[in-house]
């Protein structure tokens, strides 16, 4: 934009600005109306449909998989596709401040008086992917498998086995199904196909770091757990 462009807009602008209304009171009156009428309905939605309710908290269950409220699930996403312990802080508390430094910033880096998107191309592309990558993200954490069962359909005698799996850290590593992470560790669910018992088990006992040992897993325990894991096949349920 040209000094010349720049002064015949500023011209226009206090044109429309001098026959325009101030932001109080109209703005805030209208603002003010939207918001009770908003209320309004929430307050009608709850009485009319109510709220649901889940079981009575247990303390004691180690089966409780903590989720969050839908509009976070893309910062759980997040934590799980950045995996280091140490990068935690950063999945947490680094991610989120970046991003919003950035969406302050926006108005100081495209600082054009153009209204239409096409002739905005950095606010409308960083709008765009903002968009895009928190609803992936989203659609993600909310697909994205308990940490702490599997959905598999099992015989009776290996229904031990794999509470045992869920329940002792394994889909933090690996994939059981559709359930778990994709790593650091293998997809477990055709592990039948590559280990027999004894492989499963000496692995379990003497596994290759990260992984921890079950070594001092009780016997009945790491016994259903090598049965289960020895029953997943390739393209069939376990067993």
């Amino acid at each position: 934009m040209n000094q010349r462009e720049k002064e015949e807009y500023l011209r226009e602008y206090a044109i429309l600005k001098s026959k325009g209304k101030p932001f109080f009171p109209y703005a805030v009156a209208k603002d003010s109306v939207m918001m009770v009428f908003v209320m309004a309905i929430i307050i009608t939605m709850s009485i009319v449909l109510g709220a649901e309710l889940g079981p009575k908290a247990d303390p004691t269950t180690t089966t409780y998989v903590p989720r969050p409220e839908w509009y976070f699930f893309f910062l759980f996403e997040v934590l799980r596709v950045i995996k280091p312990p140490e990068l935690v802080p950063f999945a947490t508390i680094g991610v989120p401040t970046i991003c919003m430094i950035m969406l302050f910033l926006l108005p100081f880096i495209d600082r054009g008086p153009e209204r239409r998107p096409e002739r905005r191309p950095i606010a409308t592309a960083s709008g765009i992917l903002v968009i895009a990558a928190m609803a992936y993200l989203t659609y993600m954490g909310a697909v994205a498998g308990s940490p702490n069962s599997i959905d598999m359909v099992v015989p009776a005698n290996l229904e031990k086995g794999k509470l045992v799996a869920a329940q002792s850290g394994c889909l933090a590593c690996h994939m059981i199904g559709e359930n778990g992470n994709g790593g650091p560790g293998p997809h477990l669910t055709d592990i039948g196909d590559k280990l027999e018992k004894g492989a499963i088990r000496r692995t379990l006992e003497n596994p290759t770091a990260p992984m921890p040992s079950f070594r001092n897993l009780p016997e009945d325990k790491k016994s259903a757990l090598v049965d289960f894991l020895s029953s997943l096949k390739g393209g069939t349920e376990a067993g």
